[in-house]
């Protein structure tokens, strides 16, 4: 049978209210029965006490029985307590207060105690339940008749207040436990209604694949806490779902013209060597091409994952200049560096090199021999800025922010278009996943300036 979380906490709160009360009245009942059996011991010599100090008091008395009732007469008993005296081992008084029970008519008791020849103290069971004595010879030297003074606590009559004071405790700590246990209810349902609703949200979520829902719990608790992560966690898998969509988009989009160049000439492909030598050519050039396509869908891939960047100081005048002499394989032009930055930011090296060479293949694509391209490096106003520059023909200002996008195509000098269009993308993910930005302006002697900015300090 499964038991709800709810129920759960209700049951072990009352478990641990339940013990904690039970050892507390135990713990009651023995700290009360220890105090009264503790009362009545010294209750019984403090009567025997005052009966020594009466006497002392009073040795011009000759007669027994006067003594015995004058003292009578001045100790009155307790509540649940008697006197008596035996004089001649017969009843002689007994206190003028009605006791529950009387035990001067018990004759067969009278009998033993008139035999007692010093303090003796015990117990008897009489209709009233178990009564506690204390009996004490009375010697006189004018008077030779045996006399006792009978000192009697009615035992269970006082023990009952006891336990009906232990059995109120109870009954109250069982009222005690149904309160706590319906509020412990109410507040159980309270604290877990936001896990109930994260429940049902990942419940509606696995039906429906909605991961734009979100939970709004107040609070700054465990389970607002426990609410926020969960919103994290559907935060990273919806960009983790949308990274995913994006590259089988991107992949279906780009991927399904080469294959249909390649299935296309494999089909017509004849039995002529120069033909399918060209052929062979053709095919392996697209597959190359797919190979790029892909490599390039994975980088923008993994630059929305946190393991994207493998951060260490990077020295900018360093940098700077290995990119410029990386870039002049990339054919003739006039390479320069513009400025360095004599600074060392935490950063990745390899993918800022990789941005940094995308510019510069970007630049040559758009130059001709003899046009400048240069790369340069300065820190302003606590950010890094990292540049390449060209004096090409620059980027017309309605393209300027669409061609950082994916597939997007930059008319070349000649108005051809090469590459994917994934390049661009790719360095602006390396300039955000630095915290920064990557923006296009005119270069100073024409063309156009590729400028990625990151903050000194905010790398992610």
């Amino acid at each position: 049978m499964r038991v709800s979380a709810r129920a759960r906490i209700v049951g072990w709160m009352l478990a641990v209210v339940g013990l904690a009360l039970s050892v507390s009245i135990f713990a009651t009942w023995t700290f009360l029965q220890t105090g009264f059996d503790s009362r009545v011991e010294h209750e019984l010599e403090n009567e025997v006490e005052k009966l020594r100090k009466y006497g002392d008091n009073n040795r011009s008395v000759t007669d027994v029985e006067v003594l015995l009732e004058g003292y009578l007469a001045i100790n009155s008993p307790d509540r649940y307590e008697t006197f008596f005296s035996i004089v001649d081992g017969q009843p002689h008084r007994v206190t003028a207060i009605p006791p529950p029970v009387r035990l001067d008519t018990d004759g067969e008791l009278v009998a033993r105690l008139a035999t007692a020849t010093r303090t003796v103290s015990g117990d008897v069971e009489t209709d009233g339940g178990r009564v506690r004595y204390a009996v004490i010879p009375v010697k006189m030297t004018a008077d030779p008749r045996p006399a006792h003074f009978v000192v009697a606590i009615f035992y269970d009559m006082h023990r009952n207040e006891i336990v009906e004071a232990v059995r109120v405790l109870g009954l109250s700590a069982l009222a005690a436990m149904a309160l706590a246990g319906a509020a412990g209810w109410f507040v159980a349902g309270r604290v877990l209604a936001p896990v109930r609703l994260v429940s049902q949200t990942a419940e509606q979520i696995s039906d429906s694949s909605d991961l734009t829902r979100r939970l709004d719990v107040p609070g700054d608790d465990d389970v607002a806490a426990l609410a926020g992560t969960f919103n994290h966690m559907l935060d990273r898998l919806e960009r983790a779902f949308l990274v995913q969509r994006n590259f089988l988009d991107d992949a279906g989009h780009e991927l399904r013209t080469p294959i249909t160049v390649i299935r296309g000439h494999l089909e017509l492909m004849g039995d002529d060597p120069a033909d399918r030598a060209e052929t062979l050519a053709l095919v392996t050039d697209e597959l190359e091409r797919m190979n790029r396509i892909v490599d390039d869908l994975l980088t923008l891939a993994k630059s929305e994952q946190p393991g994207f960047l493998s951060l260490d100081t990077v020295e900018l005048a360093d940098l700077t200049v290995s990119v410029v002499a990386k870039a002049r394989a990339l054919g003739e032009r006039k390479w320069r560096v513009d400025e360095v930055a004599e600074a060392r930011v935490p950063a990745d090296r390899q993918r800022l090199t990789q941005a940094l060479m995308q510019l510069a293949a970007n630049a040559f694509r758009h130059t001709k021999d003899g046009d400048l391209i240069a790369v340069g490096s300065a820190v302003r106003d606590g950010r890094v800025d990292l540049w390449v520059r060209d004096s090409g023909p620059g980027v017309a200002l309605a393209d300027r922010e669409r061609i950082f996008s994916r597939f997007a195509r930059g008319a070349g000098r000649t108005g051809a278009h090469d590459g994917a269009g994934l390049g661009l993308a790719i360095v602006r993910s390396i300039a955000e996943a630095h915290g920064g930005l990557v923006q296009v302006t005119e270069s100073p002697g024409g063309g156009a300036c590729f400028v990625i900015s990151i903050p000194l300090w905010e790398v992610r």
